[in-house]
């Protein structure tokens, strides 16, 4: 079932095809919940689609609060808008947190994979300071030596999300053009046009 492709997928690859010229257009908004339960968005870049799969890469720091609230509750939320082409979409799912200590050999080879593709800049600031800590007032803290593009630092961590509701949204048109996806309860994608 994880090889087929979900039926959100061609609309939200158009979307990124359509809008490959923006490179803001890998950027969206992802949001968690804290330990006590209030929301918390931040931007973060969209680094793909797992092999064969519906699951979105996203990456972190080991460090980070995202990191935290994942481990309290393992759920979340993209919002993605497309200016160029005024489309926006929404996921919800479950997300898989894989550092360097999760047993699945699968996952492992996921981040291995992404880490290798990163740009030696991306992988650099996994090697900066603690993230939210008292500002390092040593500027050389921020200069450490390039990580191996091989191995991932410890503190490197791969995200995927497993989308179980997605919405997707075209604000062109009158009247606009709203669907609506999720997986029923045979784990099968069903979809629906909706009012805007």
């Amino acid at each position: 079932m994880s090889n087929v492709l979900a039926p959100w997928r061609s609309p939200l690859s158009r979307a990124l095809h359509r809008n490959r010229s923006q490179p803001f257009s890998r950027y969206l908004q992802l949001a968690t919940i804290t330990p006590e339960g209030y929301p918390a968005n931040r931007t973060v870049v969209f680094r793909g689609f797992t092999p064969q799969g519906n699951k979105l890469k996203i990456i972190t720091d080991v460090r980070s609060e995202k990191f935290q609230q994942l481990h309290h509750c393992p759920w979340g939320e993209i919002c993605w808008y497309f200016s160029q082409t005024r489309e926006q979409f929404r996921l919800f799912g479950s997300i898989q947190v894989i550092d360097a200590h999760s047993p699945d050999a699968t996952g492992q080879q996921w981040r291995l994979e992404t880490w290798q593709s990163l740009s030696e800049a991306a992988r650099l600031q996994l090697a900066w300071p603690t993230p939210k800590a008292p500002r390092e007032p040593n500027p050389e803290a921020f200069r450490p030596p390039p990580p191996s593009p091989e191995m991932p630092l410890p503190t490197f961590c791969l995200l995927c999300l497993s989308p179980q509701r997605v919405e997707h949204l075209e604000l062109r048109g009158e009247p606009q053009n709203r669907w609506l996806f999720w997986l029923d309860e045979e784990n099968l994608w069903q979809q629906q046009g909706v009012n805007p």
